[in-house]
């Protein structure tokens, strides 16, 4: 009797460690998921140097949003928008390649590099520019209101 109790009491202690022990699984980064190797061609051109490609659209869980679609922005090296554009909804913007000059109305330009992530808040202004050597990948998560 007493080794059954013993042998439960080991599997119950076991079980209950397991399940107060913290599940940490390292999340992939975007490096080891791989940047994308856009071709000239692939997306839609927005101006000289810069195109978009359409990644897709999920419903959101954040009662201000009903969707967010997420899209990248393929800039050539030099490659900027053409001008301060007025944000038609909230963004999240993460840079996948490259390195950027980013400029907001009534802000200093600052520096955005592989890694980095800013926001763009709706009715509020800003300018991209690669400034990098290669191609410049901004990957942007538009908050698409409910």
């Amino acid at each position: 009797m007493t080794e059954l109790m013993s042998r439960r009491s080991a599997v119950t202690l076991g079980l209950s460690a397991v399940a107060v022990a913290p599940l940490v699984v390292p999340a992939p980064s975007a490096k080891s998921a791989g940047i994308p190797n856009y071709g000239p061609t692939d997306g839609r051109e927005l101006s000289p140097g810069r195109r978009l490609v359409e990644i897709g659209e999920i419903p959101s869980e954040m009662d201000a949003y009903k969707s967010i679609k997420v899209v990248d922005v393929v800039y050539q090296s030099g490659a900027a928008d053409p001008k301060e554009a007025v944000m038609d909804v909230d963004m999240m913007c993460y840079i996948l390649a490259g390195e950027f000059s980013i400029k907001k109305t009534g802000k200093e330009p600052y520096t955005v590099k592989e890694g980095d992530f800013y926001t763009c808040g709706k009715g509020k202004t800003d300018k991209a520019t690669n400034i990098g050597k290669g191609v410049g990948i901004h990957r942007i998560a538009m908050l698409m209101p409910a």
